[in-house]
């Protein structure tokens, strides 16, 4: 039972308001003027205060800074009769909720209280994930309540102490660096180095040099001998992300270090012993790069010890909300700004299929919170430049908007592929973009 504190120095219309509130299931405590206010808002825990602002001597104003210098995440709607409502604006400024305004009805406040109590509760929850296991599991940003997050943070508090190699699978931006993190985090390697390189990011030779180090001649331009990154994270972690997009030569040197433990400098003859853990990571279906000959079957095998499939956001709609709550936080404090999302705004995100994943959501609320207005992320504000409103109201789920950026995706690939003449990566460099990526958008809009 959420617990509401009403503030009004109005007798008749404060014990309206409470019994009106009792009967729609809320614990209510009443407080007369803004002292009285300061005294039960010091002494106990509110989920929601409902204030008036035009009070004396002490307005509802100071009620609101003071209960947020006390209880941060108590949220606050105000009262205010007409003719206020520039008021009622500054104090959503000052990290008001909602605001309504006189005469209102039973259903409208009651919506209001409602939706501000679900935003306390959930608020709560991020703080308990961020609080009980940021603390005892350093989990840090992998936030929501859906099963399939549940099942990832059990599965990663049992196979962290472990020294089992992990496979972690899932589109772009689901988390899997997070979750490698994570594991890291807890595991006995945890106070030492945790390493991670992009494979699609560095060419073949590159990769090799960095990762094994090489010894002086080793190629043109290496005037002296440098250790690789394997030998700087010994006792610690290697985070490979996008492995399948390395070479099937360098797969077998890599599936060598894993089985023996041993690398050898690029240039050398001899070995050198590394003790590291290793943790890979892909956006593609490992079984289909094996079945298309860029991804070796054996070390396949020798990662998938330990698997991690990452659903994309769109599976885990519940999470959306939290993650909200958790980038909104994020960003006001970064930004300095005070900022609650419209109804309408996160409806849109309720509906949108994300195929950014959760990097995509973090972009359009930190979008949102730099373009706020009167403390207030509109649907406007979270969309691309080049996207109306009007467009993405033509349907419910946002789908009709996708198919738009869906087709236009497809003719530039299918143009860049004629173009050249069918090699994926003279067509990834025409269209500016990865291989990796341009596979991944090909393969999701079925384009051969």
């Amino acid at each position: 039972m959420a617990k509401i504190l009403v503030v009004d120095d109005q007798r008749n219309m404060r014990a309206s308001l409470a019994l009106m509130l009792q009967e729609a299931g809320y614990e209510v405590e009443e407080a007369e003027d803004g002292r009285s206010a300061f005294d039960l808002v010091d002494a106990d825990t509110f989920e929601l205060v409902l204030t008036d602002l035009k009070m004396g001597p002490t307005s509802g104003i100071n009620v609101l800074r003071h209960v947020k210098e006390v209880a941060p995440a108590t949220e606050v709607i105000v009262m205010t009769a007409y003719g206020t409502i520039e008021s009622a604006v500054e104090a959503m400024r000052l990290g008001a909720y909602d605001y309504v305004q006189k005469p209102f009805s039973e259903q409208e406040l009651l919506m209001k209280v409602q939706k501000a109590v679900e935003k306390r509760r959930l608020a709560g929850e991020v703080s308990v994930l961020a609080a009980e296991f940021r603390e005892r599991y350093h989990f840090e940003n992998i936030i929501g309540r859906s099963q399939a997050v549940r099942d990832v943070l059990g599965r990663i508090i049992r196979i962290a102490p472990t020294d089992a190699t992990v496979l972690i699978t899932g589109e772009s931006g689901t988390g899997k660096e997070l979750v490698a993190r994570a594991i890291h985090a807890n595991s006995r390697r945890a106070d030492r180095p945790f390493v991670t390189v992009n494979c699609a990011a560095i060419s073949e030779t590159l990769l090799e040099s960095e990762l094994f180090g090489h010894v002086r001649g080793a190629f043109t331009g290496a005037i002296s001998a440098r250790k690789g990154l394997f030998e700087e994270a010994s006792g610690g972690t290697f985070f490979f992300d996008e492995i399948i997009e390395t070479s099937p030569s360098f797969q077998a040197k890599l599936l060598r270090a894993i089985q023996e433990g041993e690398i050898r400098r690029l240039g050398d003859s001899k070995n050198l012993h590394v003790d590291v853990r290793i943790i890979a990571a892909t956006n593609q279906i490992p079984k289909d790069a094996i079945v298309a000959g860029r991804f070796r079957q054996d070390l396949y095998y020798r990662l998938n010890v330990a698997r991690f499939m990452l659903p994309p956001l769109r599976e885990r709609r519940e999470d959306i909300p939290m993650l909200v709550e958790f980038f909104l936080k994020k960003f006001t404090e970064k930004m300095g700004r005070r900022a609650v999302l419209s109804d309408a705004a996160l409806n849109y995100l309720k509906n949108y299929d994300f195929p950014g994943n959760v990097r995509e959501l973090e972009n359009m609320i930190e979008q949102g919170v730099a373009l706020v207005e009167n403390g207030v992320v509109s649907q406007e504000a979270i969309l691309p430049p080049e996207t109306s409103v009007a467009e993405t109201d033509r349907s419910r789920d946002g789908r009709i908007l996708q198919e738009v950026i869906d087709e236009a995706e497809r003719n530039a690939i299918e143009s860049a592929l004629r173009e050249a003449d069918g090699n994926r990566s003279r067509a990834a460099e025409l269209l500016g973009l990865s291989s990796t990526t341009l596979w991944r958008k090909a393969k999701r809009l079925g384009i051969e």
